[in-house]
């Protein structure tokens, strides 16, 4: 028999009916209510539902027999869960629980099972709503939404994720590094919980060369926690606390030659390390604040300088030679030694150094002084060469004696 209109061709609609309610006791196939149908297990637009026992299937009359967007909102009032599936129960459309509507409409009628779309109305009271509103950071707790960070525990290096958002990580493990996401992929306002409970320190590193907090990387040594937050572009701390027990912070910083500025969190970092290699002379200009820093010089140098300064007009600055390092105090103007006296010192050692960079040189020369060429050698370097080698059985001239009598 054919469902279609000999006028339209199209699929006849069945005969509206608005309500019905159904006691479910077994399997139960219902039919459309077309003009003429016998069957009293005809289909309505609003449907309450109660099932007898557990594991009952309720049957959706044939989607050949109507056309697509007829629909059927049912509304389970009963104690037990039901499944509604297509004509026949071929495939299952939805599976309904104690308490919960949810509206269903034909979305294809090429045969008798068709596709079905399918919207969830809740239930009677919001805790479901909440359980399915609830994402990242969020936890429904009877029928409100409660605010949420769980704790992960991580004792190895890590990379986060964007499912991590809102999540509190507890670090128990020694020195360690986690790797951020990238901006971009998780947007602006993702953020994490992290506090460093373990015994050495870990290095939070960005990706596609983004900041946190204007460096690419951040130490978090024990005790010292903080939420790391996206902006969209880079990444920021808020609360970040410091280890009482571990003040001192660290920051390497790669440079080639020109001027750099230093931002306040870079120069934040006491303890400083400088590298690359140098095309020209490089001039670092920090904020005018009082700190005291130890700054070190591992860049390759060429003969090129490396000088701290404040930018204060007529403020002292320091040059540091290369492989050497300096501790220095910057009253927020000048850039001054720390030592200007080995009070109650027996003793110094210094780097062997090389003919370029002597271990003991003049802050407007580091190429001139006295190094450690090998063992049992004394070397004194002018310009960069060795020109005096001395060892306990004799003394090398490499260019000759000039004047008087050797």
């Amino acid at each position: 028999m054919s469902f279609n209109s000999p006028f339209t061709g199209n699929v006849v609609q069945p005969t509206d009916v608005s309500f019905r309610s159904i006691t479910l006791t077994a399997n139960t196939q219902l039919e459309w209510p077309i003009n003429g149908n016998a069957t009293d297990d005809f289909a309505a637009r609003i449907m309450q539902v109660s099932a007898s026992s557990s594991g009952l299937n309720l049957y959706m009359p044939p989607a050949n027999q109507t056309s697509v967007g007829n629909d059927a909102l049912i509304r389970n009032i009963g104690a037990n869960t039901f499944t509604v599936k297509d004509y026949a129960g071929t495939n299952t459309i939805i599976s309904i629980a104690a308490g919960e509507s949810k509206y269903i409409y034909v979305t294809t009628n090429p045969n008798e099972q068709g596709t079905w779309g399918i919207i969830s109305f809740g239930t009677g009271t919001s805790s479901a709503d909440a359980a399915t509103l609830a994402g990242y950071g969020l936890l429904a707790i009877n029928a409100t939404l409660n605010q949420s960070h769980p704790a992960v525990s991580l004792v190895t290096g890590y990379t986060f994720t964007s499912a991590d958002r809102a999540s509190a990580y507890v670090w128990s493990g020694g020195a360690a590094t986690a790797i951020l996401p990238a901006a971009s992929s998780v947007g602006n306002n993702w953020f994490v919980l992290f506090k460093n409970n373990g015994t050495g320190t870990v290095t939070v590193s960005t990706t596609n060369s983004e900041l946190i907090d204007g460096s690419l990387t951040k130490n978090f040594a024990p005790e010292e926690s903080c939420l790391i937050l996206c902006t969209g572009t880079e990444w920021v701390t808020i609360g970040y606390g410091q280890s009482s027990e571990f003040q001192f912070t660290a920051l390497t910083k790669a440079v080639t030659g020109g001027a750099y500025t230093l931002t306040a969190s870079e120069a934040a970092n006491n303890i400083q390390t400088y590298t690359g290699t140098l095309v020209s002379n490089v001039t670092v200009t920090y904020p005018p604040v009082v700190n005291l820093y130890v700054i070190s010089n591992q860049t390759t140098a060429g003969g090129y300088s490396l000088t701290v300064t404040t930018g204060v007009s007529g403020g002292a600055n320091a040059v540091i030679p290369a492989a050497g390092q300096a501790t220095l105090i910057c009253d927020g103007t000048n850039f001054r030694n720390a030592n200007t006296t080995q009070a109650g010192a027996t003793s110094l050692s210094i780097i062997s150094g090389t003919a370029g960079a002597p271990s003991l040189n003049f802050a407007s020369e580091t190429n001139t002084g006295i190094y450690r060429p090998g063992a049992g050698r004394f070397g004194i370097s002018i310009l960069g060469s060795l020109v005096a080698d001395i060892t306990a059985t004799g003394c090398n001239f490499t260019s000759g004696i000039s004047g008087g009598t050797f």
